[in-house]
């Protein structure tokens, strides 16, 4: 089967790259089974300290591959029979194949699993499953020229990749609400300044890889830590968030890395972290 996901690693970051670019990286069932499966890897590989999610091409990801959308108007025919056969990119929604998720779900979470951050470079477009696809990175470098949309509500469907539990802790529940009711193409500076974009910059992947490189050269324990806690935030109390930071601060001071963050400083070198 062709290629569909790239990954790269090297001293400790992850270049993942989105490889159809002839379909400006659009997602077939193969897309995202790559998706599931590099996020898998990429959440036991040893060493790894950031990664670079990014599509090459003329797009981030276009969302869905259009053929499926044909399929699905010919109702209870041969899209039907896809999926009761386990063909069709939509294949049992309903099952929970990742914990709480489906595997078309899984395939923008999995991101949030990945112990270490996660920087989504976007230019070009980033459409409906593509947009979703962005929202499960910690942060989001948007070119300004890019064009984004939650555009399920095109194809008379709605934002199911997660989406939705991603995109309330960003931003306000009344522009979400506007964007998925309308479709509403927009810019990359409009992601800005409502807060879908971490930063707006003229080269996104560039960005990404000069900030995951310099998150690689900080203490990995205390890096995952704190994502440990960001992850969890949302869906806690006050009081479990405290508690949180406790436990997990609690582990770090005195522990080897955390040494080294301290003598690195005040010998003014280079910290020589262990993984």
């Amino acid at each position: 089967m062709e290629q569909r996901v790239a990954v790269e690693i090297t001293d400790g970051v992850a270049d993942v790259r989105l490889v159809r670019a002839d379909k400006m990286n659009a997602l077939d069932d193969a897309m995202f089974q790559a998706l599931v499966d590099t996020g898998l890897r990429l959440k036991a590989e040893k060493g790894l300290r950031a990664v670079v999610l990014s599509g090459d091409g003329r797009a981030f990801c276009a969302g869905l591959d259009a053929g499926n959308f044909g399929r699905m108007a010919e109702g209870s025919g041969r899209y039907k029979r896809e999926e009761a056969e386990g063909g069709s990119v939509t294949s049992g929604l309903g099952a929970r194949t990742h914990g709480p998720a489906n595997r078309a779900q899984y395939a923008v979470w999995v991101w949030r699993e990945v112990p270490v951050p996660v920087i989504a470079a976007v230019h070009g477009v980033a459409f409906g499953g593509g947009f979703q696809l962005m929202l499960g990175a910690d942060m989001r470098y948007i070119a300004p020229d890019a064009r984004l949309s939650i555009l399920e509500i095109k194809w008379g469907l709605v934002p199911d990749m997660a989406g939705t539990q991603l995109m309330r802790h960003l931003v306000r529940e009344d522009v979400v609400r506007e964007l998925t009711y309308t479709g509403r193409i927009f810019s990359g500076e409009e992601a800005g300044q409502i807060g879908f974009a971490t930063r707006v910059v003229a080269d996104p992947r560039a960005e990404a890889l000069a900030v995951a490189r310099e998150i690689a050269g900080k203490s990995p324990d205390a890096i995952r830590a704190a994502k440990r806690i960001y992850n969890d935030a949302p869906y806690q109390s006050v009081e479990e968030g405290l508690v949180a930071e406790s436990i997990e601060q609690g582990q770090l001071i005195g522990s080897p890395n955390q040494i080294e963050a301290v003598m690195a400083n005040l010998q003014k070198r280079a910290p020589s972290f262990a993984d």
